[in-house]
């Protein structure tokens, strides 16, 4: 079992253009905000990063998903929570909570899952790089860490 150590958050207010027809977010609105969340979190955590993607860096996301427990509609207030899912050489998972705030309850809405690869742009086309230093500095505070084993406990 795991426990998540504290998460990088963003927030967000729900507009009318995010709805549908029926008045609730349309689902694809969960994986723009995974998008922002993370860049966000470049530009504020690892600048570097979010520079040398104007370069030969790149991160591609290679999987996205987003399990949804309950609704949102216009005007809620969506926060994001972002945790360290795992690392590899050149490949990160990030995990994302979406809560609906309502004063001083937070009721989770939706969970999801990105892994990006990093990777270089070359005359060839792109090629695996190793996760720069700055990033995997920048999500150490947020990786997983297993609970304590307790003895005598099933």
């Amino acid at each position: 079992m795991w426990q998540r150590k504290p998460t990088y958050v963003y927030r967000h207010l729900v507009t009318l253009e995010e709805t549908n027809l029926v008045g609730n977010v349309y689902f694809s609105n969960y994986f723009l905000w995974q998008g922002h969340c993370r860049e966000r979190f470049l530009m504020e955590r690892a600048p570097g990063v979010m520079r040398a993607l104007r370069e030969d860096f790149a991160m591609v996301t290679v999987s996205s998903r987003c399990d949804f427990l309950s609704e949102l509609y216009a005007t809620d207030e969506v926060e994001v929570r972002m945790a360290l899912g795992g690392r590899d050489a050149n490949r990160v998972i990030m995990l994302f909570d979406y809560y609906r705030l309502q004063g001083t309850t937070a009721q989770l809405v939706a969970k999801g899952e990105q892994t990006i690869a990093c990777m270089r742009r070359t005359a060839d086309g792109v090629v695996p790089l190793e996760v720069p230093e700055e990033l995997a500095t920048a999500l150490r505070p947020y990786e997983r860490e297993p609970l304590p084993v307790v003895a005598g406990r099933d």
